[in-house]
């Protein structure tokens, strides 16, 4: 990579960000790095020797990363009045978004690549998890952490490589898979595409990118441009048996689901799931669709490892569950995904009375979705409303939660900033709880967890 091997990321605490920060450190490289604020990842980072600050500025980057032989990464959430990023550009340093130092780890391994709007996190996870034993091992970028391993990397010393490909900044463009999975196209992130249209092209952009001897694994009715593909196509589906893979025979129990297997190559009957969730039937299809593209000889222990995985972190992650409350959180911040979550919730707890609190997460996405959020917001009981988190944005004048307050059509909603957030839920009769949203929520997982414990 570069002859001193010194790698600086700016914004090192992202998921994304975090596990580059990891592969390289694994590989003997000098890592060090910059966020904004410390967290449970930037602690870990910084346990395994990486040099981490909290303050933006040129006087705090170690002094041996100031050669301009260091390599600097940054993300697109970086702004461009970065102290830090600023000093690198007028050093002449190799600058690197994220996605293309991913796309560079990338370049000479097999890729196993799961885009989509949503589902990709948990399922880039579960194919990740089926490949350690299928392809005896894989290395796994994951946008989450997994809770089977605690990590959001995987190494291995084969070529197989799982990564979860992102839409935002046209990111997997990077990549050039193998074997790709989508499993969503809705509208998003149209600060950067402008149209829901130009997203569908991006898609179509990344799909034309995989090898003409691999497959593309594309969820059943999402429509996207594939005139530029020259691998095989394949459909997916929860149960649609006209595509090419699907489950059938799925029972609810007690919210975690057993069901059958179709693929072209095996059926596998009694599998049994073992992270809750109808939606994560259909991202387990999904994953065992794409490692058929690795070994079709695994089917003797898909059953197995569909039974051992344990979800991922802030997906549909069940903290408490007793008979007087249930407390869930889930990193839903686009209206599909809150529709998924709390239809999962209604299934798995029916006639039970379930409270939603919801972090918006970006100005335009508030103001480009505040309808599709309202919709699916009203399929609460209940509903606390925090403030919008901005991320990377600045605010957006007659843009705030109010908008998507005003519509939803619930009795019993109501705002309420995030300093008070705990207050309210110790005051409020709470039988069903589910945080939801990809700001800083999860800031609250731990303390609104405690309020349940031992009652």
């Amino acid at each position: 990579m570069n002859k001193h091997k010194f790698i600086y990321f700016i914004g090192i605490g992202g998921i994304g960000m975090s596990a580059l920060a990891r592969f390289y450190k694994y590989h003997k490289y000098e890592v060090a790095g910059y966020d904004s604020t410390p967290s449970e990842l930037t602690g870990e980072l910084e346990n395994s020797g990486i040099s981490i600050h909290y303050n933006d500025g040129v006087e705090n980057i170690p002094e041996k990363f100031r050669d301009r032989e260091t390599i600097v990464v940054y993300t697109p959430a970086i702004p461009d009045s970065s102290k830090e990023l600023n000093y690198f550009r007028q050093n002449g340093n190799r600058l690197m978004k994220r996605a293309a130092m991913l796309g560079h780890i990338a370049r000479d391994r097999k890729v196993f690549a799961v885009a989509g709007t949503h589902g990709k996190t948990t399922t880039s996870t579960m194919l990740a998890y089926l490949l350690t034993k299928i392809a005896n091992g894989c290395t796994a970028f994951l946008g989450g952490i997994s809770k089977n391993y605690d990590t959001n990397l995987l190494l291995s010393t084969n070529n197989v490589m799982v990564a979860e490909a992102d839409e935002y900044d046209r990111s997997f463009l990077q990549l050039y898979p193998y074997v790709a999975v989508v499993t969503a196209a809705d509208a998003d992130h149209l600060d950067i595409y402008g149209t829901e249209h130009e997203m569908k092209k991006s898609f179509g952009d990344f799909v034309s990118q995989i090898s003409s001897d691999g497959a593309l694994v594309l969820k059943k009715g999402v429509d996207i441009p594939l005139d530029g593909t020259s691998c095989k196509i394949y459909s997916y589906s929860l149960d649609d048996s006209s595509a090419d893979f699907y489950a059938s025979d799925i029972k609810n129990e007690n919210g975690f689901y057993s069901f059958t297997v179709h693929t072209p190559f095996y059926t596998v009957e009694n599998c049994k799931l073992g992270t809750p969730g109808k939606v994560n039937v259909e991202n387990a299809v999904a994953a065992v669709a794409a490692s058929c593209f690795a070994s079709v000889a695994g089917k003797d222990c898909i059953r197995e490892l569909l039974k051992s995985f344990s979800g991922v972190k802030r997906r549909f992650d069940i903290q408490v569950n007793t008979s007087e409350h249930v407390y869930i959180d889930d990193y839903a911040h686009h209206p599909e995904e809150l529709n998924a979550a709390i239809s999962s919730v209604r299934q798995m707890f029916p006639n039970r009375k379930i409270t939603g609190v919801f972090q918006p997460h970006l100005f335009t996405r508030t103001r480009d979705f505040a309808d599709g959020f309202a919709r699916s917001l009203s399929l609460l009981d209940e509903l606390i409303l925090l403030d919008i988190y901005p991320a990377r944005e600045l605010p957006i004048e007659g843009v705030s939660s109010q908008i998507i307050f005003d519509k939803v059509t619930l009795a019993n909603k109501q705002m309420c900033s995030k300093d008070q957030l705990i207050n309210l839920l110790e005051n409020t009769a709470i039988d069903v709880l589910i945080t939801m949203g990809a700001g800083d929520i999860d800031r609250f997982v731990e303390p609104v967890k405690n309020l349940f414990v031992g009652t």
